[in-house]
Formats: structure tokens, C-alpha cells, sequence
């Protein structure tokens, strides 16, 4: 039963000549101060979120976009700005790309976090996916597996920082703590100080690829996982839920179809479906062209690609368009009440998904996006909300 709502915010800016034939991505260069706007904006939505009743407000690490798209470098220094300016929300780290970290530096600045918001930051670990990021951080992405195998190391380490008093690794990235003298002994483990106040910690992870390793790698850990929304392509496809509950039951770990799931959903409100397709198209093209080149819109061909940067050929390249987005289930778009009926039959069809994203594509302007919350938690929550309460009494 869907009890919770949240969003996810990946950082971008507001941006003009939006559309297959405005800006192309790659000729965007914002000045410094215009990217930073990136956190008045994501204080915005944090408040309104906080003030209106979702859950958890997702945060997206990303580097060097001059463009203006994704442009939070340190989810958990803003996450602890935002604990300081809302009361009750939790802000989660959808994600903290472990192959751009050291992972005990990770381990360590979430405890700190933990510590100083009292429980309210959610972790999240990613792999990542933009090799203008990772590869100028030191790690692999070009090599997939490669970055996978990093990935896992780090991961491993980072959960026995976590969960154990002291530890020692030894992999193929790392030996830790390297054997040196210190103060009269041999170092042989070491210890997280602080480890964090809240244990064990609930670890999120973007559902992808959804290959029987990640699966299970993720099941092993107790990771949750984010489908869609933002985290990856929107939706849930009903074969990687069935595999994740089965990757679960693998490890011992038994849930009911959407168990530590949560669904990612783009959504606009509107009078009609068509009105909310017309006011949401110019987001969904920039988005377009934002991820196409970078392999999250599947089915295109490499001349399909291509056009999403040139404004001339974009509008011919025959580009899918909100509406096929629409009848795929990656979007919820129309009236409330058809919002609601939608999502309604997607807690039928899934009856242990308890957590659902809603949001905007990048390009969406702040008014856009905080007019659209406030709507959804006014207009569609208070039906699941009302739901729940029936239910627990």
C-alpha cells in the first residue's frame, strides 16, 4: 500500500530556449552565479515539500555541468543545509556516486550527517553514468564492468565501516588500514568515528540495469531500490519488480511484489490530458535532449541522437514525444482525479510498494515544479492518506 510520497530534484537550474528547438545542450554555458541559483531553488522545494507533507526530498551528486542540468556537487553538505531549514522532511541521496569517493570518506561524512540531523538524511549509493564525471574523478565508467567491480569493493567497505565496531579489507582497490606502525603497535583495523547514530543504515540504490548481479548484490545488503523518477527511466517495468522480489528471496529476504521498492513517476497536472501535454511537452524535449546522447532514452538510433543537438533536424527525426511517454507509463498526466485512479491501480498491481516519487523532468522552471507539488499533495496524497488510516484502524 503506497503510504509515502517523495521527489527527486537532480539540480538543474532554470533554463530558457527549452524545446527540440531551443538551446542544444551542448551550447550551454551558464555563469557561476546562475548556477548557483541550483540551491535557492532546491530550498524552495525542500520547503514546500516539508510544509505540504511528502516524505523524502531525493538529491542528485553530479559534477562540472556548466550546462546547467544537474549541478549539486555535494548532496550531503546541502542535505544538512536543508535539515536546518525544514522540520520534518527527510532529504535522501539519490545518489552518492561511490566510484568518485574514497569509501571510508563516504562512510564517514554520512555518519556525521546522521549525527548532526538527528536520522533525517536517507543514504543512497549510485555507480554513476556520465564519464565526463567519473573518469575525470580517477575511476572507470567507459569500462562498465570495470566500474561495477569498483562499485562492489567500495560498498562492501563502506557497510563494514557501518555495521562493524572495527574492521579490515583487503580487495583489489583497497587494503585497509595498511600495515604501518602507530604509536607503539602494528595498525590492524580501524574504526569509524563516529560510526552513525542511526543503525542499520537504510541504503537506497537506482535499479538500472537490473542484471541478476546487481540484483543480488543489492538483495545481499538489504539496498533499496529506486525505479524511475529520475534514478533511471521513469516507470516500473513489471519484469524488474518480479526480478528484484525474486533477487530478495534469494537471500532470504521475502517481500510481496514492490517491496522496498520505490516508483518513479514525471507528472503534470492539468484540466485535461491534453492541456497537461501541451504545457509539459517543452520540459520533455529538453529532457530529451539532455539524456538521449547519454543512453537513457532506448530505441533510438545513433541518427536519432544526433539530431536531439541540432535545433534544425530535431522536430524530423521522428524523436518520441510526451505522448508516447504517456502511453509507455513512464508519465501521469490529466486531472487529479485521473492521477489518482492511476496510481491507485498501481498499488493494486504491486501491493508492497509503499513509496512513490513524483516530479519534474529537468528544464521544469521552479514555479512550474513547487505549482505542481503543492497541487499533487493537495489533490492526490490526501487519497492514500485517507486509505492508510482506514486500514490501521
Amino acid at each position: 500500500m503506497i503510504t509515502r510520497f517523495g521527489s527527486l530534484f537532480a539540480g538543474h537550474v532554470d533554463l530558457d530556449h527549452e524545446g527540440l528547438e531551443g538551446t542544444p545542450v551542448n551550447a550551454r554555458w551558464l555563469p557561476d552565479a546562475y548556477l548557483a541559483t541550483v540551491f535557492p531553488k532546491a530550498e524552495a522545494i525542500a520547503t514546500l515539500m516539508d510544509r505540504t507533507g511528502y516524505d523524502t526530498y531525493w538529491l542528485a551528486e553530479h559534477h562540472f555541468q556548466r550546462e546547467g542540468y544537474e549541478c549539486i556537487p555535494n548532496v550531503l553538505m546541502l542535505a544538512l543545509h536543508l535539515c536546518h531549514v525544514t522540520r520534518n522532511i527527510r532529504i535522501g541521496c539519490g545518489f552518492n556516486i561511490a566510484p568518485m569517493w574514497h569509501p571510508i570518506r563516504m562512510a564517514e561524512d554520512y555518519a556525521t550527517v546522521d549525527w548532526l540531523t538527528s536520522g533525517r538524511v536517507v543514504f543512497g549509493v549510485g555507480r554513476g553514468y556520465h564519464t565526463r564525471e567519473v573518469e575525470s574523478f580517477g575511476a572507470p565508467m567507459l569500462d562498465g564492468d570495470a566500474n561495477r567491480e569498483l562499485f562492489e569493493e567500495q560498498v562492501e567497505i563502506i557497510f563494514k565501516a557501518f555495521n562493524e565496531r572495527a574492521f579490515s579489507h583487503q580487495g583489489k582497490h583497497y587494503t585497509l588500514p595498511p600495515a604501518v606502525p602507530y604509536r607503539g603497535y602494528e595498525v590492524r583495523e580501524l574504526t569509524l568515528v563516529p560510526r552513525p547514530k542511526t543503525l542499520p543504515v537504510e541504503c537506497w540504490q537506482p535499479v538500472v540495469s537490473a542484471s541478476p548481479r546487481a540484483l543480488d548484490f543489492m538483495a545481499k545488503h538489504g539496498i533499496k531500490g529506486l525505479i524511475g523518477g529520475g534514478a533511471a527511466a521513469g516507470g516500473a517495468s513489471d519484469k524488474t519488480v518480479h526480478a528484484f522480489r525474486e533477487a530478495r528471496a534469494r537471500a532470504g529476504r521475502e517481500t510481496e511484489l514492490g517491496g522496498d521498492l520505490c516508483i518513479g513517476y514525471s507528472f503534470h497536472i492539468a484540466d485535461s490530458v491534453e492541456q497537461g501535454i501541451k504545457e509539459a511537452t517543452p520540459f520533455f524535449e529538453e529532457n530529451i535532449k539532455m539524456f538521449a546522447p547519454l543512453g537513457f532514452v532506448p530505441g533510438l538510433t545513433p541518427e536519432q541522437i544526433d539530431a536531439t543537438g541540432d535545433p534544425r533536424r530535431a522536430r524530423q527525426a521522428n524523436l518520441p514525444t510526451l505522448r508516447h511517454a504517456l502511453k509507455a507509463g513512464t508519465w501521469l498526466i490529466g486531472p487529479p482525479e485521473l492521477i489518482t485512479e492511476q496510481l491507485m491501480e498501481i498499488q493494486h498491481k504491486y501491493p508492497g510498494l509503499e513509496v512513490v516519487n513524483v516530479g519534474q523532468v529537468v528544464g521544469t522552471p521552479q514555479a512550474v515544479i513547487l505549482e505542481q507539488l503543492e497541487r499533487f499533495s493537495a489533490q492526490v496524497m490526501p487519497a492514500f492518506k485517507r486509505v492508510a488510516s482506514e486500514v490501521t484502524t
